[in-house]
């Protein structure tokens, strides 16, 4: 893979433990590694390959913690736009149960293009759902071809409505299915070296759409090979309401008796969470993904990452569905966080700073990851680039670290990705978009109807 030097940016803001801010900074990388960090006269002034980062702000990529690719295909779905999240998902369950292999795959390289040219590097993606020959490797071909290093969780959903459940019978699956098709993923795909660029999760959808039999099964089957665990938890009253209805306990004191707790899970969502089970989830290391837009979107709530902070719960940021939201937008959704924990009437409910942290080292520890997020040696050079002389940042400059969520969320100007330059001057090098894109709308329109 040889050296690579970026130098000259205008301020290179590293999210490393001393939260160095370095004027005139740069790396120097080799082999996809960072190697040194520091202002441009103090690193090497030759390398295969150089990037001029001149009135750039360069930053860590950003870490996507919880998405669903396949959404991209219904985005804006006329009777789902204004539903709660159960009424949302019934509305597109029998949209989704005519999926595609084909669908699959197109879906997750303009969702996964998106969030490349938001600034993310690292995505974890939630496929739940495999109606006619769907499966998780649909999803790790379009993130090879994009270039992105990519968490693939296994999703499951088994408790079909004649059961109690949520979705229709004819898009859950059969629990024996379920387990060896994950194990298959992960022996066939897991990467546990660091630096990897794909691994597999374990991720059982939701507990209003899988049995506790399949919980706990999946949990084992995870522990036995090392993966992280992952499901949505606490989204909303109505799963409040059905949790206690279903099995006599809040949605975390399940969790907790299913042996879903601990620093190998994360949930997603943390929306109702009372001050006893944000202890657990830090006394624990159990890690939430706070996804702003799309809880507002579904009027779900707030969740409260300013107490999760407070008192050591590991969070990060994730856009959600892309049905949810309705867009891929990592920059976007720090923003989002931010303005969220202000709404209430605290403006310092959350900082610029603590969203970008959430965005970088938030998200890379609650993947489990300690080689991304950060720009320091021996950490993967993943990294992102913003020139500072667009009219959006005109008059934002005393502080260029707050420009980027305090002002309208652009595109990246350059993305490096394990070494690799993936987006150069605001164009996706991996893979041309527009055919994708037009792909992409001929099956959405098919879909849908």
């Amino acid at each position: 893979m040889g050296t690579l030097l970026l130098r000259h940016a205008e301020l290179l803001v590293t999210m490393d433990d001393g939260d160095r801010r370095i004027p005139d900074g740069g790396l120097f990388v080799r082999d996809g590694v960072i190697e040194r960090v520091g202002p441009t006269a103090e690193l090497p002034s030759e390398a295969d390959e150089v990037i001029d980062a001149d009135g750039m702000i360069v930053l860590p990529g950003l870490v996507n913690t919880h998405h669903h690719l396949y959404q991209t295909l219904t985005r804006a779905v006329p009777a789902a736009q204004d539903a709660t999240l159960f009424q949302w998902l019934k509305t597109l369950y029998p949209i989704w149960a005519n999926l595609t292999p084909e669908a699959v795959y197109t879906s997750a390289l303009v969702g996964l293009a998106e969030l490349v040219l938001s600034g993310c590097t690292t995505a974890a993606d939630h496929l739940y759902i495999y109606p006619n020959g769907c499966r998780i490797d649909d999803e790790i071909r379009a993130a090879q071809e994009i270039g992105i290093r990519f968490h693939a969780s296994r999703g499951s959903m088994s408790l079909g409505e004649s059961k109690g459940g949520l979705p229709p019978d004819r898009v859950v699956e059969d629990e024996d299915f379920i387990l060896k098709d994950t194990q298959r993923a992960i022996e066939a795909y897991h990467n546990p070296e660091p630096y990897a660029m794909v691994r597999i999760v374990v991720a059982p959808c939701s507990p209003f759409s899988v049995t506790p039999d399949l919980m706990r099964e999946a949990a084992t089957l995870a522990r036995s090979y090392g993966v992280h665990l992952h499901t949505h938890l606490a989204e909303t009253l109505d799963e409040e309401r059905f949790c206690l209805e279903k099995f006599g306990c809040r949605p975390v004191e399940y969790a907790e008796d299913l042996g879903w707790v601990g620093d190998d899970v994360w949930y997603a969502h943390g929306v109702y969470i009372n001050d006893q089970e944000i202890d657990l989830l830090a006394r624990t290391g159990t890690g939430v993904c706070h996804c702003p837009s799309s809880n507002m979107r579904l009027a779900s709530g707030i969740a409260p990452v300013r107490a999760y902070l407070d008192r050591g719960v590991r969070v990060g940021l994730g856009v959600d569905g892309s049905a949810s939201n309705d867009s891929s937008h990592m920059l976007a959704e720090a923003r989002m966080a931010l303005l969220l924990q202000r709404v209430s009437g605290n403006p310092a409910g959350l900082s610029a700073r603590e969203a970008l942290w959430l965005a970088t080292r938030g998200g890379a520890a609650v993947l489990g990851r300690d080689d991304i997020g950060q720009l320091a040696p021996g950490k993967a050079a993943d990294f992102i680039g913003f020139r500072l002389d667009r009219v959006d940042y005109a008059g934002a400059l005393h502080d260029p670290m707050a420009a980027l969520v305090f002002c309208t969320p652009q595109r990246v100007d350059l993305s490096v990705i394990n070494g690799r330059v993936v987006v150069e001057e605001g164009h996706l090098l991996t893979v041309d978009l527009g055919p994708v894109v037009e792909r992409h709308n001929r099956i959405a329109r098919e879909l849908v109807g």
